[in-house]
């Protein structure tokens, strides 16, 4: 089965190089209005959005993020933030330790997440592309203080949007079988499949890269991970008031 909607879905690809155009300010505000309209826990609404313009704040996020200069290029660069200072601000019942424990910083970082996802979906469906930018996590005490982020309200996640000048091929995704299981947890005939998928990553990178060197899923993703532990993420949430418990 496939509609429009499915097609659009399916078609997601990082955008990381864009015109120069503008994005058209009706345009901002439906991706603005989609967010809002993703699913929330409870009602929360535990995010807040924030748009970044300044040239000299976009460089710092640029830096923070290990150069990426789209950052600082993108027509559109967002901050998704975890956001439970409404919360304490405005629901004078709220126990101050149920605010401060992990599922509270859980549910706000998923409220944060799902309002980005459909916001990039909004954008694609009006012609523009996009990246996520997780590296603004590399520093969060810069980051926050960038945007002047006050107690109870971390910077999750960068999002560049701009009207594409470059696309690359999709990358290809794990086999189905792979991530969606029937009942429980059960991997034990996942390694042939594993095996197939990264011949498929190797051969994405070669004919992207034009290289004859063997890219793997499994060792990008474990290099990557090395290279970007933020073992600094934890104390950081701890000191601005999250997952206290």
């Amino acid at each position: 089965m496939v509609n429009d909607t499915l097609k659009l879905l399916k078609s997601h690809r990082s955008v990381r190089k864009y015109t120069e155009q503008d994005v058209e300010p009706e345009k901002v505000k439906a991706i603005i209005d989609a967010a809002q309209w993703a699913a929330t826990s409870s009602h929360f609404q535990a995010y807040t959005i924030i748009r970044v313009d300044d040239p000299a704040k976009r460089n710092k996020f640029a830096l923070l993020a290990g150069g990426q200069s789209w950052v600082e290029k993108c027509p559109l660069f967002m901050v998704f933030c975890a956001d439970l200072r409404r919360s304490k601000k405005y629901w004078p019942e709220l126990d101050d330790e149920v605010l401060g424990n992990m599922e509270m910083l859980i549910m706000a970082t998923v409220d944060a997440t799902l309002a980005a996802q459909k916001a990039l979906i909004a954008a694609q469906s009006l012609g523009l592309g996009g990246v996520f930018i997780g590296g603004i996590r590399n520093d969060l005490g810069q980051a926050s203080a960038l945007i002047k982020l006050p107690e109870l309200v971390y910077p999750v996640f960068g999002l560049c949007l701009g009207y594409p000048a470059e696309q690359n091929p999709q990358k290809p995704r794990l086999p189905q079988e792979v991530i969606f299981k029937q009942e429980v947890y059960d991997d034990r005939g996942d390694n042939v499949l594993i095996e197939e998928y990264e011949e498929q990553v190797c051969k994405y990178y070669r004919d992207r890269e034009g290289g004859l060197e063997n890219i793997t899923w499994s060792k990008r993703s474990a290099a990557y991970m090395m290279a970007k532990p933020r073992p600094e993420v934890g104390p950081y949430l701890r000191e601005k008031g999250f997952a206290l418990k």
